[in-house]
């Protein structure tokens, strides 16, 4: 698909995703309306509050904010960018992957997961591109920069996911009616072990993170270890946060059908990207760097949502703290897998040219 077909369907996602954000953080006020304890306990209310302040232009509480209009006029320059920034990222990302999986030829439910997986992605380095001017309308932007920037990135949460669920199947519906009219592109042949051996490099760069350096010893050593000075003391949490894609304990301590059924959730995030990264080779029109980056990130992002909802599913907790609770860390760990993604992303495309597998041209548009 060329890239006056793409950029139609990738504007519509980019526009609805960034409504839908906006959205939700107008509807966060709504929740301190009387009425709202009586369908939701303070609890839920509480947490659904958490959820959508990261997209709301409500300013934060007197204890969160500094008074003062320039303070004030700093938060709402920082959620200008924001929601420019998530409109902007997402139609970065949907461009490429529309253009390199076109919902064509059996590649839609590809290009419906892709998409679906890039919205977290682009809320996440929208809020890290915003997070400089947040700190700064607290007043003491100086203060534990790092710890500050990491509780920020980490905020945007269950909301994204949904909106990008939204977004995904209007995103491919235009992409399919924009490509109506051209030649279909027929799917690429790679040789198996070239493929199996792209998936295997690249799924191990994802189990680094999740196996190695999650790993309670590695954790903590990144937590503790580095130190900087000034504005750059303490961070171990900002690198966790970039680093670590889940927390590998061992059984020692915890009932073993617990522990198993974490690992379970870690061994479905590593056969989600195995398999993704196996297909994506020979869904891609061409297989360039940045696509295969972009789909390896996508794969990791998937994966880590399939072990949240396997945790959910075991989840025993919403009897204590209600039903919202169950899905409090849905969206979590992007950041790292925006690294080890691309990261992975990288492997297996060196991985595929060393097997053998040559792309030495488009196909046909």
């Amino acid at each position: 698909m060329t890239y006056r077909r793409a950029v139609i369907p990738a504007l519509a996602g980019g526009l609805l995703i960034t409504l839908l954000l906006w959205w939700a953080g107008a509807s966060a006020s709504a929740l301190q309306l009387r009425g709202s304890t009586s369908v939701f306990d303070v609890q839920s209310v509480s947490e659904l509050r958490r959820w959508l302040m990261p997209w709301s232009y409500d300013l934060p509480t007197p204890a969160g904010l500094s008074d003062g209009t320039e303070y004030a006029d700093l938060y709402r320059t920082a959620m200008q960018i924001r929601f420019v920034a998530v409109f902007a990222f997402f139609l970065a990302g949907a461009l490429l992957l529309v253009r390199r999986i076109p919902p064509t030829q059996g590649r839609t439910p590809a290009t419906l997961l892709a998409l679906w997986a890039w919205g977290p992605v682009a809320a996440t380095l929208a809020v890290t591109v915003s997070a400089p001017w947040l700190i700064a309308s607290r007043g003491h932007g100086s203060y534990r920069v790092l710890p500050q920037l990491a509780n920020v990135i980490a905020a945007s949460g269950p909301v994204v996911v949904c909106a990008a669920l939204v977004t995904a199947p209007l995103t491919v519906l235009v992409a399919r009616v924009t490509a109506k009219d051209t030649d279909p592109l027929p799917r690429r042949s790679v040789p198996p072990r070239a493929a199996r051996l792209a998936a295997s490099a690249g799924t191990a760069v994802i189990a680094l993170s999740l196996v190695v350096l999650s790993s309670t010893s590695v954790a903590a050593w990144i937590q503790t270890s580095f130190d900087g000075g000034g504005m750059l003391s303490e961070p171990g949490d900002l690198l966790r946060e970039w680093l670590l894609l889940g927390s590998w304990t061992s059984p020692s301590g915890t009932p073993i059908g617990d522990w198993l059924l974490y690992r379970a959730a870690d061994a479905l995030l590593l056969a989600v990207v195995w398999w993704a990264l196996r297909l994506l080779p020979g869904l891609l029109t061409r297989t360039t760097a940045p696509a295969l980056a972009a789909g390896a990130v996508c794969a990791t992002v998937l994966g880590l949502l399939a072990s949240q909802v396997l945790h959910m599913a075991a989840d025993d907790t919403a009897g204590i703290w209600g039903p919202v609770y169950l899905f409090s860390n849905l969206g979590s760990g992007v950041p790292a897998a925006l690294t080890f993604g691309i990261l992975a992303g990288l492997a297996a495309l060196v991985t595929l040219r060393l097997a053998g597998d040559r792309d030495t041209g488009e196909l046909p548009e």
